[in-house]
């Protein structure tokens, strides 16, 4: 991917599918269809929540949530008052949910967060949040099978386990042909210079702090096993 492409700053790698509803990386597709009909089988129905997002759609959700527009949770999923909330210490509850604009692994589009669609009760909200996915939760089933079968397919979860970056994400799938050498070629220099043109909210913060950003939350992730 160039420059553009892995700061969701272009389109030109990913394609829009209807059926799921959805956008990835071109690469992506084939698998990410094959595990769905897998699951399907298992009568589970594999469903993507967010694939592909831009740039400015993740700008829009950090300032929403800089500004308490958008609800802001800690390490462990307990809701936060961002007025009672430092600015240093709101870049941090951010981050541990929602990566930094044009950090994203979503800009890729070998990420995608999945739901099994058929376990959701009627009137239930989808929250993505841990306990959802635990052996007891809404998506527990969902979570074992893929345990089971996602490798096979190429996928895995780089937010599996807690590195002290962003939070265990158990929704959070990765196409690693993908998504390893993008996370290979985005680099310090690039990241900031995208963010230093940007509008992203509390960016003094943000750039004075970018080298830990970018070691704590975008390196420190799982790799493929």
């Amino acid at each position: 991917m160039n420059e553009l492409e892995l700061t969701g700053q272009a389109r030109s790698h990913v394609v829009e599918l209807s059926d799921p509803r959805c956008m990835l990386h071109y690469e992506a597709v084939a698998s990410f269809l094959a595990m769905r009909d897998a699951a399907r089988e298992a009568g589970i129905d594999l469903t993507p929540r967010s694939s592909f997002r831009d740039f400015q759609a993740q700008v829009g959700i950090w300032n929403r949530k800089w500004s308490g527009e958008r609800a802001i949770y800690d390490r462990q999923g307990a809701l936060l008052d961002r007025k009672q909330l430092s600015d240093s210490a709101a870049v941090d509850a951010i981050l541990c949910w929602s990566a930094i604009p044009g950090g994203s692994r979503h800009h890729w589009g070998s990420d995608v967060d999945v739901i099994d669609a058929a376990a959701v009760p009627p009137g239930y909200t989808v929250e993505l949040l841990p306990a959802e996915y635990a052996a007891d939760g809404i998506f527990g089933r969902l979570s074992q099978w893929l345990d089971a079968n996602m490798r096979r397919f190429g996928f895995y979860r780089p937010y599996r386990t807690d590195r002290g970056g962003v939070s265990p994400e158990p929704w959070h799938l990765s196409y690693a042909p993908i998504s390893q050498p993008a996370l290979e070629s985005l680099s310090l220099s690039t990241l900031r210079r995208v963010l230093d043109a940007s509008n992203i909210e509390g960016k003094p913060h943000v750039l004075a702090r970018l080298p830990e950003i970018y070691t704590r939350y975008l390196l420190a992730v799982d790799t493929p096993v």
